[in-house]
């Protein structure tokens, strides 16, 4: 397939929530897709594919919009310009989108609560697409129960000796630092949660398992052993881990659904041409009245997920209030959203829609995640009934 099919149609740039710099990006963006930096990536060997590109997104500079510099502020990432990247990417290639993403996750804790030494060191590393990053919270018993974490780090004098495992870490074998979250007792539940910096050659810091899944992503078991590691390495004050924890996944939530737009914009891109093209009594799939519905469908339900993530988004960074509601609104909008509107591709597309290598089947395994990760449907539901049932 050629790179000029795997630039997304922006027509929704002109919406009202998009500045001038927004379209800038957006040409970055296309210009990065366009010369075919993304077609020699094996998909075949995750990790190889990750590392270049990370690297070429680094020196692209498209990352600068997902990491903070050293001595700038976590909190002024721009919101919308790390939606408008993961949607175009996610359009183009799943684990373009998967790399571009993880820079900025991994790296938010680090950017918000650490001291200037580590910001230094680690950031422009990060932001240069010389080092991945990774951001290791989740654990077998806790993952939508965030507070039920067992990892632990004990103080030790000027140290902290960890022990405990994190999974389904993305990243998880690859990355060069992780920020780490682990209980450190100051009180029950969450406040007694710190977050840490790690690095892969720590002593006491291990791979359990490598994790496959049906779309390939770099993944592990991280096991940790007596890791012991500078107490300089801890990540703002002490239980202060959960609210580092929430204060980056605020910046990243909305941009899963930006993703989910991403691919189904390309599922509905792919129908329409299939459609065009597909000869079936006598006419083209295109002219059956039941494709037509099937088409209309998919994209108004597309664009209504997208006006409920860009307006998130937006509210963040224009607005400045607070959007746990909204994002939680717009991920579980895309994320089933867009299932819906790839299985209608692949339906359309009949037997080939099942068939390994085609994109509709590729975007088939590449969705299903992101209606769990970062907070299942389930979990955005009893997210969105909490806010409206809070005081007013």
């Amino acid at each position: 397939m050629s790179s000029a099919a795997k630039v997304i149609t922006r027509d929704w740039i002109d919406w009202p929530f998009f500045e001038p710099r927004h379209r800038a990006i957006g040409d970055a963006l296309d210009r990065f897709v366009g010369s075919g930096a993304l077609d020699a990536i094996d998909h075949q060997d995750v990790d190889t594919a990750c590392r270049k590109l990370v690297r070429a997104m680094g020196q692209a500079g498209l990352l600068d919009c997902a990491v903070a510099a050293p001595d700038g502020d976590a909190a002024m990432i721009d919101s919308r310009s790390i939606c408008l990247s993961r949607e175009s990417l996610a359009y183009a290639d799943g684990l373009a989108d998967f790399a571009f993403a993880m820079q900025g996750l991994g790296s938010g804790a680090i950017a918000l609560g650490g001291s200037k030494e580590l910001r230094q060191a680690v950031l422009p590393k990060v932001r240069s697409g010389e080092w991945l990053s990774a951001f290791a919270l989740s654990e077998k018993d806790a993952g939508s129960d965030v507070a039920a974490m067992a990892c632990s780090a004990r103080e030790d004098g000027d140290a902290y000796v960890i022990n405990g495992e994190k999974t389904w870490i993305s990243n998880g074998g690859i990355a060069d630092v992780y920020t780490l979250f682990a209980r450190t007792g100051e009180a029950p539940g969450a406040r007694g949660i710190s977050a840490f910096v790690v690095f892969p050659d720590d002593p006491g810091f291990g791979i359990a398992e490598r994790i496959d899944v049906i779309a390939p992503h770099p993944l592990a078991t991280l096991r940790f052993d007596n890791c012991r590691i500078p107490a300089s390495r801890r990540l703002g004050a002490a239980g202060g881990g959960f609210k580092l924890a929430m204060q980056t996944l605020d910046i990243f939530r909305a941009s899963v659904a930006a993703a989910s737009l991403g691919f189904a914009r390309r599922a509905i891109h792919e129908a329409l041409a299939h459609a065009r093209s597909r000869r079936m009594f006598g006419a083209t799939l295109g002219d059956l009245q039941l494709t037509q519905a099937a088409l209309g469908d998919m994209a108004t339900e597309t664009d209504a997920a997208a006006l409920l993530t860009y307006r998130a988004a937006w509210r963040r960074d224009v607005q400045k209030l607070p959007t746990t509601r909204e994002a939680a609104m717009a991920k579980l909008s895309a994320t089933e959203t867009a299932q819906r509107v790839i299985d209608r591709a692949v339906q359309m597309f009949g037997g080939r829609g099942v068939r390994s290598g085609e994109v509709v089947e590729s975007l088939y395994r590449e969705i299903r995640a992101l209606r769990i990760y970062e907070g299942a449907t389930e979990v955005q539901k009893l997210i969105v009934a909490r806010e409206l049932l809070k005081p007013r």
